[in-house]
């Protein structure tokens, strides 16, 4: 009974796990350098070949990359310096107009065909830019408030009892300083990652039902899989463009922050 029942073991299915994130690496003794830190160092040059193709020699009547390029630098900046930053946006164009193209071309890469694995799935990438954005942080407020003032500011507003402040002091304190820059690597990871996984799921339901074990009641359940990973796809193309501009829009309130007093 049990070599019976061994070739339909072997077909059951097995959803997939988190192991779809680990990638071997490409060049054998360097463990860094795999798919995803490949994928990386491509989307960096396209980032650069980008703006080089639309920048670099503008014209007056915009065609062609320099049309699409100065609608995305329009859009990050009307929608994302501008209303965080005001008078100051003008200067953080060039690192809020890099990240936010940066992040989406990462994003991106987990909808393209042959590649299908967002870079910001993986936790260390969004970690990165997080960690980068929070030092820019620290170093503007302290230049920029003092470095008493830039903590005194956000931990004693004013207004409050005095002995509240023993209450919200280090909550501010924390809330400010460590957890929303914590919360900005883990909101894009934890979306990607998540959008990621349904995907695959989805697409693994209907590969599985529809070639591996086609059976009359397991085709419905295939079919269902193969339309709901199109739809998750369109649906996540959104998501990945969305995320792009959620982690741009807190790096300027980060640097407005760190440029002026809340309080």
């Amino acid at each position: 009974m049990s070599a019976a029942l061994t070739p339909l073991a072997s077909e059951e299915f097995h959803a997939p796990g988190l192991g779809i994130f680990d990638w071997p690496p490409l060049v054998e003794g360097q463990a860094w350098f795999n798919k995803p830190a490949l994928l990386a160092f491509i989307g960096g040059l396209l980032v650069i070949a980008f703006a080089f193709a639309a920048f670099s020699r503008p014209k007056l009547v915009p065609r062609g990359v320099q049309n699409v390029g100065e609608l995305a630098y329009e859009f990050v900046r009307e929608q994302i310096a501008r209303p965080n930053l005001g008078k100051d946006s003008d200067r953080w164009m060039p690192l809020l107009f890099t990240m936010f193209l940066f992040v989406w071309i990462m994003n991106l890469f987990g909808s393209i065909i042959f590649i299908q694995f967002p870079v910001m799935s993986r936790i260390g990438y969004p970690v990165v830019l997080a960690l980068g954005v929070w030092l820019l942080v620290m170093y503007l407020g302290i230049k920029n408030q003092g470095p008493i003032k830039f903590f005194t500011n956000v931990m004693f507003p004013p207004g409050l009892p005095t002995w509240i402040y023993f209450l919200v002091a280090p909550i501010e304190l924390i809330s400010t300083f460590f957890l929303r820059h914590i919360t900005h690597a883990i909101r894009l990871f934890a979306t990607m990652m998540a959008g990621h996984l349904i995907i695959a799921l989805f697409s693994e339901v209907g590969w599985h039902f529809l070639f591996v074990q086609l059976t009359p009641l397991g085709a419905p359940v295939g079919v269902l899989g193969v339309v709901m990973t199109i739809l998750l796809t369109a649906f996540e193309l959104f998501i990945q463009a969305l995320q792009a501009y959620v982690f741009a829009l807190l790096t300027a309130m980060f640097i407005n922050d760190a440029l002026h007093a809340a309080h």
